[in-house]
């Protein structure tokens, strides 16, 4: 499945940067890993050391949560849009 991601503009040091770029997957895994293949260095921004999705980033696919849906497993259909936003904090 080919996926259009949005990377936001901490993270297009690693895109030469792009704005957004495609990947591949059938999973948001799947995605961050044909990521990581095409621009190295991306994943380890967004998953931890154990794999899994940083606390302070935040990921959408076709604008719903995937934290609220099935986190690494949630399915990117074919022409789906993946938002990859870092949290902000402040008062």
């Amino acid at each position: 499945m080919s996926v259009n991601v949005r990377i936001p503009t901490i993270l297009r040091t690693y895109t030469g940067g792009q704005a957004e770029v495609s990947a591949q997957g059938a999973t948001l895994a799947d995605v961050i890993q044909s990521l990581e293949k095409d621009h190295p260095g991306i994943a380890a921004r967004v998953l931890d050391d154990q794999g899994k999705l940083r606390r302070f980033v935040n990921v959408y696919v076709n604008d719903d949560d995937v934290r609220f849906e099935q986190g690494l497993r949630t399915a990117t259909p074919d022409g789906a849009g993946v938002s990859i936003i870092p949290a902000v904090a402040g008062g």
